[in-house]
Protein backbone atom coordinates (compact mmCIF):
# COMPACT_ATOMS: atom_id res chain seq x y z
CA UNK A 1 0.00 0.00 0.00
CA UNK A 2 2.87 2.35 0.83
CA UNK A 3 4.48 1.67 -2.55
CA UNK A 4 1.22 2.48 -4.32
CA UNK A 5 0.91 5.79 -2.45
CA UNK A 6 4.51 6.65 -3.32
CA UNK A 7 3.86 5.91 -7.02
CA UNK A 8 0.77 8.13 -7.01
CA UNK A 9 2.69 10.91 -5.27
CA UNK A 10 5.47 10.64 -7.85
CA UNK A 11 3.00 10.89 -10.72
CA UNK A 12 1.46 13.99 -9.17
CA UNK A 13 4.87 15.55 -8.63
CA UNK A 14 5.72 15.20 -12.31
CA UNK A 15 2.26 16.30 -13.45
CA UNK A 16 2.16 19.36 -11.25
CA UNK A 17 5.77 20.52 -11.26
CA UNK A 18 7.02 19.75 -14.77
CA UNK A 19 8.58 23.15 -15.22
CA UNK A 20 6.78 26.44 -14.73
CA UNK A 21 3.07 26.79 -15.40
CA UNK A 22 2.21 27.76 -18.95
CA UNK A 23 1.24 31.41 -19.13
CA UNK A 24 -2.25 32.22 -20.35
CA UNK A 25 -5.86 32.32 -19.21
CA UNK A 26 -6.25 28.59 -18.63
CA UNK A 27 -2.91 28.27 -16.88
CA UNK A 28 -3.66 31.28 -14.69
CA UNK A 29 -6.88 29.65 -13.57
CA UNK A 30 -5.08 26.39 -12.77
CA UNK A 31 -2.38 28.27 -10.89
CA UNK A 32 -4.94 30.17 -8.80
CA UNK A 33 -6.75 26.95 -7.97
CA UNK A 34 -3.55 25.17 -6.98
CA UNK A 35 -2.45 28.17 -4.84
CA UNK A 36 -5.79 28.57 -3.07
CA UNK A 37 -5.34 27.49 0.55
CA UNK A 38 -8.81 25.93 0.71
CA UNK A 39 -8.40 23.97 -2.55
CA UNK A 40 -4.68 23.22 -2.35
CA UNK A 41 -5.13 19.96 -0.34
CA UNK A 42 -7.57 18.73 -3.01
CA UNK A 43 -5.30 19.46 -5.98
CA UNK A 44 -3.19 16.26 -5.68
CA UNK A 45 -6.41 14.26 -5.42
CA UNK A 46 -7.75 15.97 -8.54
CA UNK A 47 -4.59 15.10 -10.51
CA UNK A 48 -4.73 11.47 -9.34
CA UNK A 49 -8.42 11.26 -10.29
CA UNK A 50 -7.64 12.60 -13.78
CA UNK A 51 -4.85 10.03 -14.20
CA UNK A 52 -7.11 7.19 -13.02
CA UNK A 53 -10.04 8.24 -15.23
CA UNK A 54 -7.77 8.59 -18.25
CA UNK A 55 -6.28 5.16 -17.60
CA UNK A 56 -9.72 3.57 -17.26
CA UNK A 57 -10.98 5.23 -20.45
CA UNK A 58 -7.87 4.12 -22.32
CA UNK A 59 -8.28 0.56 -21.05
CA UNK A 60 -11.95 0.54 -22.06
CA UNK A 61 -11.11 1.80 -25.56
CA UNK A 62 -8.44 -0.87 -26.02
CA UNK A 63 -10.95 -3.48 -24.84
CA UNK A 64 -13.58 -2.34 -27.36
CA UNK A 65 -10.97 -2.20 -30.16
CA UNK A 66 -9.87 -5.73 -29.26
CA UNK A 67 -13.44 -6.96 -29.75
CA UNK A 68 -14.51 -4.82 -32.70
CA UNK A 69 -11.62 -5.24 -35.14
CA UNK A 70 -11.34 -9.07 -35.07
CA UNK A 71 -15.10 -9.58 -35.05
CA UNK A 72 -15.90 -7.30 -37.99
CA UNK A 73 -12.51 -7.61 -39.78
CA UNK A 74 -12.13 -3.83 -39.78
CA UNK A 75 -8.37 -3.07 -39.55
CA UNK A 76 -8.41 0.44 -41.03
CA UNK A 77 -6.34 2.76 -38.79
CA UNK A 78 -6.49 5.80 -41.11
CA UNK A 79 -10.28 5.59 -41.26
CA UNK A 80 -10.51 5.39 -37.46
CA UNK A 81 -8.29 8.45 -36.97
CA UNK A 82 -10.07 10.46 -39.66
CA UNK A 83 -13.49 9.67 -38.19
CA UNK A 84 -12.27 10.63 -34.71
CA UNK A 85 -11.05 14.03 -35.93
CA UNK A 86 -14.31 14.70 -37.81
CA UNK A 87 -16.40 13.85 -34.75
CA UNK A 88 -14.18 16.09 -32.60
CA UNK A 89 -14.69 19.00 -35.03
CA UNK A 90 -18.45 18.35 -35.09
CA UNK A 91 -18.61 18.33 -31.29
CA UNK A 92 -16.57 21.54 -30.94
CA UNK A 93 -18.71 23.33 -33.53
CA UNK A 94 -21.84 22.16 -31.71
CA UNK A 95 -20.53 23.62 -28.44
CA UNK A 96 -19.73 26.85 -30.28
CA UNK A 97 -23.23 27.08 -31.79
CA UNK A 98 -24.71 26.58 -28.32
CA UNK A 99 -22.50 29.43 -27.01
CA UNK A 100 -20.79 27.09 -24.58
CA UNK A 101 -17.28 27.41 -26.06
CA UNK A 102 -16.13 30.54 -27.95
CA UNK A 103 -14.05 29.57 -30.98
CA UNK A 104 -12.55 31.94 -33.54
CA UNK A 105 -12.60 31.20 -37.26
CA UNK A 106 -9.75 29.24 -38.76
CA UNK A 107 -6.61 31.36 -38.86
CA UNK A 108 -4.21 30.75 -41.72
CA UNK A 109 -1.18 32.01 -39.78
CA UNK A 110 -2.05 29.85 -36.79
CA UNK A 111 -2.69 26.92 -39.12
CA UNK A 112 0.79 27.28 -40.59
CA UNK A 113 2.31 27.23 -37.10
CA UNK A 114 0.34 24.09 -36.24
CA UNK A 115 1.05 22.26 -39.49
CA UNK A 116 4.06 20.34 -38.15
CA UNK A 117 2.33 19.25 -34.89
CA UNK A 118 -0.70 18.22 -36.94
CA UNK A 119 1.38 16.08 -39.29
CA UNK A 120 3.30 14.48 -36.41
CA UNK A 121 0.14 13.85 -34.39
CA UNK A 122 -1.76 12.42 -37.36
CA UNK A 123 0.97 9.97 -38.37
CA UNK A 124 1.52 8.94 -34.73
CA UNK A 125 -2.20 8.30 -34.28
CA UNK A 126 -2.31 6.13 -37.40
CA UNK A 127 0.75 4.13 -36.29
CA UNK A 128 -0.68 3.62 -32.79
CA UNK A 129 -4.04 2.52 -34.20
CA UNK A 130 -2.24 0.18 -36.61
CA UNK A 131 -0.56 -1.49 -33.63
CA UNK A 132 -3.90 -1.90 -31.84
CA UNK A 133 -5.54 -3.26 -34.98
CA UNK A 134 -2.72 -5.80 -35.38
CA UNK A 135 -2.26 -7.40 -31.98
CA UNK A 136 0.78 -9.27 -33.32
CA UNK A 137 2.62 -5.94 -33.60
CA UNK A 138 1.59 -4.36 -30.28
CA UNK A 139 4.40 -5.64 -28.05
CA UNK A 140 7.08 -3.08 -28.89
CA UNK A 141 4.55 -0.24 -28.92
CA UNK A 142 3.57 -1.12 -25.35
CA UNK A 143 7.25 -1.04 -24.36
CA UNK A 144 7.93 2.35 -25.95
CA UNK A 145 4.88 4.21 -24.60
CA UNK A 146 6.33 4.52 -21.04
CA UNK A 147 9.43 6.12 -22.56
CA UNK A 148 7.38 9.05 -23.92
CA UNK A 149 8.00 11.31 -20.87
CA UNK A 150 11.75 10.74 -21.05
CA UNK A 151 11.86 11.45 -24.80
CA UNK A 152 9.69 14.53 -24.28
CA UNK A 153 12.09 15.87 -21.64
CA UNK A 154 15.00 15.37 -24.02
CA UNK A 155 13.29 17.18 -26.90
CA UNK A 156 12.16 19.97 -24.54
CA UNK A 157 15.79 20.86 -23.89
CA UNK A 158 16.94 20.19 -27.46
CA UNK A 159 14.24 22.36 -29.04
CA UNK A 160 14.71 25.04 -26.35
CA UNK A 161 11.20 25.10 -24.94
CA UNK A 162 10.54 28.35 -23.06
CA UNK A 163 9.38 26.43 -19.96
CA UNK A 164 11.59 23.33 -19.84
CA UNK A 165 11.04 20.66 -17.18
CA UNK A 166 12.80 21.03 -13.86
CA UNK A 167 15.86 18.98 -12.95
CA UNK A 168 13.85 17.16 -10.27
CA UNK A 169 11.28 16.10 -12.88
CA UNK A 170 14.03 14.95 -15.23
CA UNK A 171 15.66 12.83 -12.49
CA UNK A 172 12.32 11.33 -11.43
CA UNK A 173 11.33 10.51 -15.02
CA UNK A 174 14.73 8.91 -15.65
CA UNK A 175 14.41 6.73 -12.53
CA UNK A 176 10.88 5.62 -13.41
CA UNK A 177 11.80 4.88 -17.04
CA UNK A 178 14.93 2.98 -16.04
CA UNK A 179 13.02 0.96 -13.45
CA UNK A 180 10.32 0.16 -15.99
CA UNK A 181 12.91 -1.09 -18.50
CA UNK A 182 14.58 -3.27 -15.84
CA UNK A 183 11.28 -4.77 -14.67
CA UNK A 184 10.16 -5.43 -18.24
CA UNK A 185 13.49 -6.90 -19.30
CA UNK A 186 13.48 -9.25 -16.31
CA UNK A 187 10.32 -10.88 -17.71
CA UNK A 188 11.82 -11.29 -21.19
CA UNK A 189 10.96 -9.55 -24.43
CA UNK A 190 8.41 -11.10 -26.81
CA UNK A 191 9.12 -11.73 -30.47
CA UNK A 192 9.32 -8.43 -32.33
CA UNK A 193 8.61 -7.96 -36.03
CA UNK A 194 11.13 -5.87 -38.05
CA UNK A 195 8.31 -3.60 -39.23
CA UNK A 196 7.42 -2.85 -35.62
CA UNK A 197 11.05 -1.90 -34.92
CA UNK A 198 10.57 0.92 -37.43
CA UNK A 199 7.06 2.04 -36.54
CA UNK A 200 7.25 2.01 -32.73
CA UNK A 201 10.25 4.39 -32.36
CA UNK A 202 8.84 6.60 -35.11
CA UNK A 203 5.51 6.88 -33.27
CA UNK A 204 7.32 7.68 -30.03
CA UNK A 205 9.37 10.50 -31.58
CA UNK A 206 6.43 11.91 -33.56
CA UNK A 207 4.19 11.97 -30.50
CA UNK A 208 6.81 13.83 -28.48
CA UNK A 209 7.37 16.36 -31.29
CA UNK A 210 3.61 16.87 -31.59
CA UNK A 211 3.23 17.67 -27.87
CA UNK A 212 6.21 20.05 -27.87
CA UNK A 213 4.94 21.71 -31.06
CA UNK A 214 1.57 22.38 -29.41
CA UNK A 215 3.32 23.85 -26.36
CA UNK A 216 5.51 26.15 -28.46
CA UNK A 217 2.49 27.44 -30.39
CA UNK A 218 0.65 27.99 -27.11
CA UNK A 219 3.57 30.05 -25.82
CA UNK A 220 3.70 32.15 -29.00
CA UNK A 221 -0.09 32.67 -29.28
CA UNK A 222 -1.03 33.00 -25.61
CA UNK A 223 -2.33 36.57 -26.03
CA UNK A 224 -4.04 36.09 -29.41
CA UNK A 225 -5.69 32.64 -29.23
CA UNK A 226 -7.35 30.56 -26.54
CA UNK A 227 -6.74 26.89 -25.87
CA UNK A 228 -9.89 25.97 -27.80
CA UNK A 229 -8.85 28.14 -30.76
CA UNK A 230 -5.50 26.33 -30.99
CA UNK A 231 -7.09 22.91 -30.53
CA UNK A 232 -9.71 23.69 -33.19
CA UNK A 233 -7.09 24.75 -35.75
CA UNK A 234 -5.07 21.64 -34.88
CA UNK A 235 -8.09 19.45 -35.62
CA UNK A 236 -8.75 21.21 -38.94
CA UNK A 237 -5.13 20.64 -39.96
CA UNK A 238 -5.32 17.00 -38.90
CA UNK A 239 -8.49 16.46 -40.91
CA UNK A 240 -6.69 17.67 -44.04
CA UNK A 241 -3.59 15.56 -43.35
CA UNK A 242 -5.59 12.41 -42.57
CA UNK A 243 -7.94 12.97 -45.50
CA UNK A 244 -5.02 13.20 -47.90
CA UNK A 245 -3.35 10.18 -46.30
CA UNK A 246 -6.57 8.18 -46.63
CA UNK A 247 -6.88 9.01 -50.32
CA UNK A 248 -3.28 7.89 -50.91
CA UNK A 249 -3.59 4.76 -48.74
CA UNK A 250 -4.19 1.36 -50.40
CA UNK A 251 -7.29 0.98 -48.22
CA UNK A 252 -9.23 3.68 -50.05
CA UNK A 253 -12.39 5.28 -48.60
CA UNK A 254 -14.55 3.33 -51.05
CA UNK A 255 -13.05 0.02 -49.92
CA UNK A 256 -13.51 0.87 -46.25
CA UNK A 257 -17.12 1.94 -46.75
CA UNK A 258 -17.87 -1.16 -48.81
CA UNK A 259 -16.54 -3.50 -46.10
CA UNK A 260 -18.51 -1.82 -43.31
CA UNK A 261 -21.49 -3.55 -41.71
CA UNK A 262 -23.74 -0.48 -41.71
CA UNK A 263 -26.93 -2.54 -41.23
CA UNK A 264 -25.65 -3.97 -37.93
CA UNK A 265 -26.55 -1.77 -34.93
CA UNK A 266 -23.84 -3.39 -32.84
CA UNK A 267 -21.29 -2.31 -35.45
CA UNK A 268 -22.41 1.30 -35.02
CA UNK A 269 -22.23 1.00 -31.23
CA UNK A 270 -18.68 -0.34 -31.19
CA UNK A 271 -17.50 2.18 -33.77
CA UNK A 272 -19.08 5.10 -31.94
CA UNK A 273 -17.57 4.00 -28.62
CA UNK A 274 -14.08 3.78 -30.14
CA UNK A 275 -14.36 7.19 -31.79
CA UNK A 276 -15.85 9.00 -28.77
CA UNK A 277 -13.39 7.53 -26.29
CA UNK A 278 -10.51 8.39 -28.61
CA UNK A 279 -11.86 11.93 -28.95
CA UNK A 280 -11.95 12.44 -25.17
CA UNK A 281 -8.48 10.92 -24.63
CA UNK A 282 -6.92 13.04 -27.38
CA UNK A 283 -8.59 16.18 -26.01
CA UNK A 284 -7.24 15.60 -22.49
CA UNK A 285 -3.69 15.02 -23.72
CA UNK A 286 -3.80 18.08 -26.00
CA UNK A 287 -5.19 20.34 -23.27
CA UNK A 288 -2.51 19.11 -20.86
CA UNK A 289 0.17 20.04 -23.41
CA UNK A 290 -1.39 23.45 -24.08
CA UNK A 291 -2.23 24.42 -20.49
CA UNK A 292 0.46 22.76 -18.37
CA UNK A 293 3.42 21.31 -20.28
CA UNK A 294 4.33 18.63 -22.83
CA UNK A 295 5.75 16.53 -19.99
CA UNK A 296 2.41 16.62 -18.16
CA UNK A 297 0.69 15.44 -21.35
CA UNK A 298 3.27 12.67 -21.82
CA UNK A 299 2.82 11.52 -18.22
CA UNK A 300 -0.95 11.50 -18.63
CA UNK A 301 -0.69 9.48 -21.85
CA UNK A 302 1.73 6.87 -20.47
CA UNK A 303 0.74 6.71 -16.78
CA UNK A 304 -1.18 3.43 -17.05
CA UNK A 305 1.63 1.59 -18.85
CA UNK A 306 4.25 3.00 -16.47
CA UNK A 307 2.29 1.99 -13.38
CA UNK A 308 1.45 -1.52 -14.63
CA UNK A 309 4.75 -3.30 -13.73
CA UNK A 310 4.90 -1.48 -10.37
CA UNK A 311 1.35 -2.51 -9.46
CA UNK A 312 2.21 -6.13 -10.30
CA UNK A 313 4.84 -6.02 -7.53
CA UNK A 314 2.20 -5.25 -4.88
Amino acid sequence: MLQCEQSVASCFHVFGSSGRWRTGRCASTLKRLSSNHALKPLFPTFCVVVLILYGLADKLRNFVVGIFIPQYHYPYPVAFCFAQVLVSLLFLNLLHVLDLVPIKNYSRSLGERLLLPAICGSVQGVLAMWAKASSLYASLFLLTVPLLPLVTVGFSFTLKLACPPSIHSFVLISILSGTFIILTASKGFPAIDPLECLYAPAALILHSLSLIGLAKVSEAERHQASVFDIYYVQLVNQSGVLGLLWLLHPDSPWQVLRHSSWQNLLFHGYLLAIVLLGMVLNFLVSVAALCVSPLAAAVLFSARQVAHPFLQLL
